[in-house]
């Protein structure tokens, strides 16, 4: 099975070491962190990523920027827990679990 490529963006650092940790510990999930638009933008042109959470901190014309260079789901993460995390990305990939 292929890895599923998940790209987060936030600006908090504790909590995007928090969602990377739980990513990367999920078998077959490989998470990668940027920490603005123009990053996350940068990192798209070298890995094919299969789903995007947008987190905290980031302005609207930020999200917007991802939203409109990203053509897969790109999903707003509140937070919540895990349990949360996981459900966002198989839903937006329309897996299940």
């Amino acid at each position: 099975m292929q890895n599923i490529e998940i790209l987060i963006i936030g600006k908090h650092p504790d909590i995007m070491k928090t969602i990377l940790r739980l990513l990367n510990n999920k078998t077959g999930w490989n998470g990668t962190a940027a920490f603005a638009a123009d990053e996350a933008i940068e990192k798209g042109n070298t890995i094919l990523f299969d789903v995007v959470l947008l987190g905290a901190g980031l302005t609207d014309i930020e999200s917007k920027q991802i939203q409109a260079h990203y053509k897969i789901p790109v999903v707003q993460h509140y937070g919540g827990g895990s349990g949360l995390l996981y459900a966002e990305i198989y839903q937006a990939l329309n897996i299940q679990p």
